[in-house]
């Protein structure tokens, strides 16, 4: 018999100390259905009581994310924000059931998590390089913009001022970001911001079409930069910046290389962030133009690294709760060791990102 998920606790969040909660922003990343780690480090953060969100800027997985996030805050705060998150994973495990894009029995067997063993996973990855979505898909059928709006409630999200709330999204013709506001979120926005261009039509906002926001922000920062009160940005981090060894077979180079895509924004945006750090410390620039931005990473790449890529396409309910959990015990572990940080430094050595040896703490 499959093991059971664990049940999230809803009882009211109790702070573990009598202080003031710590506002920080929040910069969830895409990835798919590993976008269930971010559910439970959200989901831990809530429940913890002793963080308060000013921002959120989210992209594709993320991006949906931050929009429960929103609509759950809009309709009872907190708890609100936690049964939201949870019934938008629950209703994607639900729509799932009947696809083909399952694990096989043997994958089931050895505990394995990818769809490296399904026939249909690799016919759709070799289909989609021949043929565009346009011609699979001439109707433009997207049964998650459906569940979207049938979940969210996006009027509820447009007025949620509990925080600031950015979506990215990368405008197909000048390939730029294009970060859209609370008051701007509608469906199309966020399907914008999680449109796979080899996967579905891009999705057309004024007439400009979008692709997914990955490619030039995963998550965006820059909106965070004096818009919420406080410089503390916490990334939730579930795409690998370092993968070791090279990769050999045609799926694995080009999966590496949308891993690097997609996270070279971010690394753009954290050594800007370093480079003005560093010119503060040492008295070249002040404080009075320029911001000293704290960063700190919630990561567990020893977990998530060995799952593979295929595995972002895995919606089974056991796999959704699986990741929740990891996320929940990995966010516990990064409250106690770096919760005194935040407010007063960065709990992570950037450089040590840049160069490619992880989110370290700094010692």
């Amino acid at each position: 018999m499959a093991p059971q998920p664990t049940p999230i606790n809803t009882q009211k969040p109790t702070p573990i100390n009598s202080q003031k909660p710590k506002s920080v922003n929040l910069a969830l990343q895409g990835g798919g259905a590993h976008g269930a780690f971010t559910w439970g480090v959200l989901d831990r953060i809530l429940e913890d009581g002793q963080l308060h969100i000013a921002g959120v800027s989210g992209t594709s997985a993320g991006a949906m994310n931050a929009v429960a996030l929103a609509d759950g805050f809009a309709s009872d705060g907190p708890e609100g924000a936690r049964a939201a998150l949870e019934n938008l994973w629950r209703c994607v495990g639900d729509g799932a059931k009947d696809s083909p894009l399952k694990r096989t029995p043997y994958d089931v067997l050895m505990g394995n998590w990818g769809l490296e063993n399904n026939p249909v996973y690799h016919a759709m990855d070799a289909l989609s390089r021949v043929a565009s979505p346009y011609q699979l898909n001439p109707y433009n059928v997207n049964p998650l913009r459906d569940l979207m709006k049938k979940i969210i409630d996006f009027d509820r999200v447009r007025k949620c001022t509990a925080f600031k709330l950015y979506i990215s999204a990368t405008n197909v013709e000048s390939g730029h970001v294009r970060v859209f506001s609370r008051e701007e979120v509608t469906v199309d926005v966020l399907m914008a911001s999680a449109c796979l261009p080899y996967m579905y039509q891009a999705v057309e906002i004024d007439g400009v079409p979008y692709w997914d926001g990955g490619y030039v922000g995963n998550p965006s920062l820059f909106p965070f930069h004096g818009k919420t009160g406080t410089d503390d940005i916490v990334v939730v981090q579930i795409n690998p910046i370092e993968r070791k060894g090279a990769p050999k077979t045609p799926q694995d180079i080009q999966n590496r290389m949308n891993e690097i895509s997609f996270n070279n924004s971010l690394l753009k945006e954290l050594r800007g962030i370093d480079f003005v750090d560093r010119l503060i410390r040492q008295g070249k620039l002040t404080t009075d133009e320029y911001r000293q931005v704290r960063v700190h990473v919630v990561e567990n790449e020893a977990e998530l690294n060995p799952l593979g890529v295929s595995s972002k396409m895995n919606v089974e309910w056991e796999f959704l709760t699986k990741l929740r959990d990891l996320g929940r015990d990995t966010a516990t572990r990064w409250l106690d060791e770096n919760f005194a940080d935040i407010g007063h430094r960065s709990s992570v050595d950037l450089r040590q990102i840049f160069q490619g040896n992880g989110a370290q703490h700094q010692g």
